[in-house]
């Protein structure tokens, strides 16, 4: 499997974008702040490539700064995020979170059929490879506090904030 990264400026700061090439094709697989919890060693990234010239990595790239502008609202990329099968379930859940809502730990645990996994499923969202375009950002306390996130929670604010007017705009909240 061969990897490599390319690095973007955006308005939440610099973005690791990371793709590998495997059996079935080339597919992003991560998407990392400067300053991320759980961020791959420098090793892991694979080779540095510039984002001209990386067909996967400019359009993930173009994707997430016109997502984060604005301009997009959900991302059409071919992603292949490396995780346990608990964590791929959690995953694929947090990708049915409407853009400009929010859920629980709590209620992902209950959709999996057990409201006493919350523990397991957060370090599972803690885990998330592929933060905001898989959107962990969503997901929030119980009390309707914003909790942990990998990219801190400045930036899940502005997540969330982000989404929130544009779905005012569209007539989906409220």
């Amino acid at each position: 499997m061969e990897t490599r990264h390319t690095v973007v400026d955006t308005d939440l700061g610099p973005i690791t974008l990371i793709a590998t090439r495997g059996p079935d094709g080339d597919a992003v697989s991560g998407l990392y702040f400067r300053s991320h919890r759980r961020r791959p060693a420098a090793a892991d990234l694979g080779t540095p490539v510039p984002v001209a010239e990386d067909l996967l990595l400019g359009e993930a790239a173009t994707q997430l700064v016109d997502y984060l502008g604005g301009r997009r609202l959900a991302f059409e990329l071919p992603l292949a995020a490396a995780g346990d099968g608990f964590q791929q379930r959690v995953w694929a859940l947090l990708g049915l979170v409407p853009r400009g809502t929010t859920t629980t730990y709590g209620e992902i645990a209950a959709r999996l059929g057990d409201r006493s996994l919350a523990w397991q499923v957060g370090q599972a969202v803690g885990a998330n490879p592929l933060c905001v375009i898989v959107p962990c950002h969503r997901v929030i306390g119980a009390n309707g506090s914003l909790t942990g996130y990998a990219g801190g929670l400045r930036r899940k604010q502005a997540l969330l904030a982000l989404e929130e007017q544009d779905a005012r705009v569209a007539g989906r909240l409220f």
